[in-house]
């Protein structure tokens, strides 16, 4: 017990670390488990059997494979336009300086700050006034909306960690200004860029209110779990979000695997 409160007493950044980690990998590991279970009844949360026809019939209950198909393919649309507008803003905001950069910097984060209740409300109102039927391309326009903001904010930050020295260092070796971007800056971002892109995914991914209030007819993954919660949510979807979750894991460290290997390299 000494060895323990002294070791406790050495490294408590590190003890209270790894119990906050803990702590917020907790419901993930509840998750994971419940994709293996059998419940006793549709209604019930019970650790009652281990199977596996979970992950092989996936699926099996009606319309999840056609909410989750069409979350991802959402999310994948407001991935490409939110990374790319919102890497273009990223530049403009912290490499050049004009009029109205400060209100432009502010504007930024408002639909970081917006409740999503108030922002939902308000897409609707603004579809509706449009004269937009609200469906597939609604959601869309909505979650690249929110996310751009996620996106510009990551981006800058990188940006702001660079060293310019490195692109003055290549201009002075008689390097374009495309080379230099393409070998020396966009290199450095990239890492920021793809965080950016991972979360701008999930956010999307995930998004359950503004959705609801502009979706009309179409159901999206959040949805679906939303709506078969009064019937017993199926333990399909506890699969989902398991394999979401190692997607994002294996993503991850493929990405740092990957930078680590470059580092040694140069």
């Amino acid at each position: 017990m000494y060895r323990i409160g002294r070791w406790i007493a050495d490294h408590w950044v590190l003890a209270i670390g790894l119990m906050v980690l803990i702590y917020l990998f907790l419901p993930i590991a509840v998750v994971a488990g419940l994709s293996f279970n059998r419940p006793s009844s549709r209604l019930s949360y019970d650790f009652n059997a281990f199977t596996t026809d979970n992950w092989t019939n996936l699926c099996g209950p009606a319309d999840l494979c056609a909410a989750v198909g069409r979350s991802a393919w959402i999310g994948l649309l407001a991935t490409l336009g939110s990374t790319v507008l919102g890497t273009l803003m990223a530049f403009a905001l912290a490499r050049h300086r004009f009029r109205g950069r400060g209100a432009t910097n502010l504007l930024i984060f408002l639909p970081m700050a917006t409740p999503e209740l108030v922002m939902g409300t308000s897409l609707l109102a603004l579809f509706t006034s449009a004269g937009l039927e609200l469906g597939f391309v609604t959601i869309l326009i909505a979650h690249i909306m929110f996310c751009v903001s996620f996106v510009v904010v990551t981006v800058k930050a990188r940006l702001a960690g660079m060293d310019a020295r490195l692109e003055e260092a290549a201009m002075d070796l008689y390097a374009s200004p495309f080379q230099t971007f393409r070998r020396i800056t966009l290199p450095l971002v990239l890492p920021g860029i793809v965080a950016a892109a991972l979360l701008a995914f999930s956010l999307s991914f995930d998004d359950f209110i503004i959705t609801n209030f502009n979706s009309g007819n179409t159901v999206t993954f959040p949805m679906y779990v939303w709506g078969v919660n009064q019937r017993g949510i199926p333990p399909q979807v506890n699969v989902v979000g398991t394999a979401m979750f190692a997607i994002a894991l294996v993503l991850v460290l493929a990405t740092n695997v990957r930078r680590r290997r470059g580092a040694r390299v140069a």
